[in-house]
C-alpha cells in the first residue's frame, strides 16, 4: 500500500507542476503548441532528451544485453554523447537558421514537397507500427510485474497488460495531445530528476547485495570475478561488435540524436541557438552516465543469478525485485512509470507535429490557420494513440526488444539520414535523387535483413550441425559471421546511396542552387565555447573506450 501511494503521489505531482508551467502558453498556434513557443532552456532540453530517450524498452532491453555481453554495449550510450556534440556544432545551427518546425520542412525547401511527405509519411508508420507499440508493451510488463497487477485486479497476465497498456496510453495522450511540447516537456525534466536518482539506486544496491553491504567491495568482487566483461572492445558474435563503432553505430546515432523529430524536436524549441547548444552539450556530459543505470545493473545480475536467468530481459526486473527494499518500490516504479510516459508522449506529440505541418497544412487543408491545424493535429494524435494501444499487446513475442527497435528502425532511419546529410554538404543535388535514395535504401535493407541475411544464416547453421558441431557459443559465431551485421550493412548502404544520389546530382543538377534562408525566427549566435566543451565530451569518451579496452 505504500508503494502504491508513493506511486500516486509522485506521479500527481509531476502532472500538477507540469500544468502549472504551462497554463500560460498559447497552444492556439504552431509554434505554441509544437515548440513550446520557442521558449525552452538548456535544462528543460536536456531533461527532455534524456527522458525522451529513456524507456522500459531501453533500461530493461540494454541491461539485458549487457547481461549476455557485458560492457561492451554502452556504445549505446558512450557514442551517443558525440552524436549530440555533432548536432549542437553542425546541425541546430542550420535547423534554427531556416526556423524549422519539422526537420521534413527543410526536406521541402532543398528538395520538394514530395520528398518531405515521403519522409513524414516514413516516420509515422515507424512511430505507429513500432516505436509507440513497443514503449507501451514494454512499459506495461515493467509496471504490471513492479506492483503484481494480475493479482491486485484479479486477474489473468493478459488482462492486466492490456489494462496497464491502456492505462499507460491514456495518460500519455493526455500529457501529449492536450498539453503540447511545453508540458512534455516540463515533466520530462521533472523526471529527468528522479529517474537519475531512481535509476543510481538500483547499482547501488545491487553492488551492496554482492559485497556484504559495501558498493566498493561489491564492485571489486564483480570485476574480479568476471574481468572479461568489463572489456569495452567485447567479443565477435556479440550484439554490439567493436567495429560496428566504426561503421554504421555513429549513423544510427546521428540519424536519432540530429534527425529524428521525436528527439530533435526538444531542440528547436529553444529560445536561441546558444540554449539549444547548451542542452545538447549538457545531455552528452549526462549520457556519458548512461552505462550506470543501463549497463551496470544488467552486468551485476549476471553475477548475482550466475547466469541462469531463464530469458536476458529479466535480468533488470529481477535485480530490483530482489535487491531493492520494498519502501522505495513505489517511488521507483513513479519514476520508470515517468520514464515510459516521456517516451511514449514525446513520440506521440512529434507524430501530432508531422502530421499537422507536413501532411494536414500541406496537403488537406492549405489554407487553415494555425488553431485549426493545431485541433486536427489532436484529432490525428488521438487516434495515432488508440491505434498504438491496439498494437502493443500483439508484439508479445518481439523477442529482445532493444535489439528488434534498432535493427527495425533502419528501414527508414539511414535512407532519411543519407539525404539529410546530401541535402545540406551540397547545393545542386536534384529531387529525384532524394526520392530513389529513399526507397532504394529502405527496399534494400528490408532484402538484406528479412530475406538474404536470414537464409544465408540458416544454410550456415545446418551446415554446421551436420558436421558434427554442437556447441551454443560456437554455433552463434558461426551464425554470426555467416552474413555482415546489421549496423555493417547501414553504413554500407549509406554510402551506396550517397553515391547514388551525387552521380544522379552529376548527371541532372538543379537549375539553381539551394542557399539556406535565415527567417529571425530566433538568435543564431552560438554559444561562446561549443566547440571547446564538444572536444572535451569526445575526448572524455575515448579515454573511456581506452580505458576499459583489453
Amino acid at each position: 500500500m505504500i508503494g502504491i501511494l508513493s506511486f500516486l503521489g509522485f506521479t500527481i505531482l509531476v502532472g500538477v507542476i507540469a500544468y502549472l508551467a504551462t497554463r500560460t502558453t498559447d497552444e492556439t498556434s504552431s509554434d505554441g503548441y509544437f515548440l513550446g513557443g520557442r521558449s525552452l532552456t538548456a535544462g528543460v532540453i536536456a531533461g527532455s532528451l534524456l527522458l525522451t530517450n529513456l524507456s522500459t524498452e531501453q533500461i530493461v532491453g540494454l541491461n539485458g544485453s549487457a547481461y549476455k555481453d557485458g560492457l561492451s554495449v554502452m556504445a549505446w550510450e558512450t557514442l551517443a554523447a558525440i552524436a549530440m556534440v555533432i548536432t549542437a556544432i553542425f546541425l541546430l545551427p542550420r535547423y534554427l537558421k531556416e526556423g524549422l518546425t519539422t526537420v521534413p520542412q527543410f526536406l521541402a525547401r532543398r528538395f520538394d514537397v514530395a520528398t518531405k511527405t515521403i519522409t513524414s509519411g516514413l516516420f509515422l508508420t515507424g512511430y505507429v507500427v513500432v516505436l509507440l507499440p513497443v514503449i507501451l508493451y514494454s512499459g506495461s510488463v515493467a509496471i504490471s510485474g513492479m506492483f503484481d497487477v494480475p493479482t491486485l485486479l484479479g486477474v489473468g497476465d493478459s488482462t492486466a497488460l492490456v489494462i496497464c497498456i491502456w492505462g499507460i496510453g491514456i495518460i500519455g495522450s493526455i500529457y501529449a495531445v492536450f498539453g503540447g511540447l511545453k508540458a512534455v516537456a516540463v515533466s520530462d525534466s521533472i523526471n529527468a530528476v528522479g529517474l537519475i536518482i531512481g535509476g543510481i539506486m538500483i547499482p547501488v544496491f545491487g553492488l551492496m547485495a554482492i559485497g556484504d553491504g559495501s558498493v566498493l567491495e561489491g564492485l571489486n568482487t564483480l570485476v574480479s570475478a568476471n574481468p572479461e566483461r568489463f572489456d569495452s572492445t567485447g567479443n565477435p558474435g556479440q550484439e554490439v561488435p567493436f567495429s560496428t563503432i566504426f561503421t554504421g553505430i555513429m549513423l544510427i546515432q546521428l540519424f536519432y540524436w540530429g534527425t529524428n523529430q521525436q528527439i530533435i524536436q526538444r531542440a528547436l524549441g529553444a529560445k536561441n541557438l546558444a540554449e539549444g547548444q547548451k542542452g545538447l552539450l549538457l545531455a552528452s556530459f549526462l549520457k556519458i552516465l548512461g552505462p550506470l543505470i543501463l549497463v551496470l545493473p544488467g552486468m551485476i545480475a549476471y553475477y548475482y543469478f550466475e547466469g541462469s536467468l531463464a530469458s536476458s530481459d529479466l535480468a533488470y526486473p529481477e535485480l530490483v525485485r530482489a535487491v531493492l527494499p520494498k519502501p522505495l518500490v513505489g517511488f521507483f516504479a513513479a519514476v520508470l512509470f515517468g520514464a515510459i510516459l516521456s517516451s511514449f508522449n514525446s513520440v506521440l506529440n512529434s507524430s501530432v507535429t508531422l502530421f499537422g505541418i507536413d501532411i494536414y497544412k500541406q496537403h488537406i487543408n492549405t489554407e487553415a490557420p494555425e488553431r485549426t491545424v493545431v485541433k486536427y493535429g489532436k484529432i490525428f494524435g488521438v487516434c495515432l494513440a488508440l491505434a498504438a494501444m491496439l498494437i502493443a499487446p500483439l508484439i508479445a513475442n518481439a523477442g529482445s526488444l532493444f535489439n528488434y527497435l534498432q535493427e527495425i528502425n533502419g528501414i527508414y532511419s539511414i535512407p532519411i539520414f543519407t539525404i539529410i546529410v546530401i541535402g545540406y554538404a551540397t547545393k545542386r543535388v536534384p529531387a529525384i535523387a532524394a526520392k530513389i535514395g529513399i526507397f532504394s535504401g529502405s527496399i534494400l535493407y528490408i532484402i538484406s535483413q528479412f530475406f538474404i541475411g536470414p537464409n544465408l544464416k540458416e544454410s550456415a547453421l545446418e551446415a554446421a550441425k551436420a558436421s558434427g558441431i554442437t556447441d551454443p557459443g560456437q554455433l552463434n559465431l558461426i551464425e554470426a559471421e555467416a552474413y555482415p551485421h546489421y549496423i555493417h550493412i547501414m553504413a554500407i548502404l549509406f554510402v551506396l546511396n550517397m553515391v547514388l544520389m551525387l552521380i544522379i546530382g552529376k548527371i541532372w543538377p538543379r537549375s539553381e542552387p539551394f542557399e539556406l534562408e535565415y527567417t529571425k525566427k530566433v538568435d543564431i549566435k552560438p554559444y561562446r565555447y561549443v566547440n571547446q566543451v564538444g572536444i572535451a565530451v569526445c575526448v572524455i569518451v575515448i579515454g573511456i573506450y581506452i580505458y576499459f579496452a583489453k
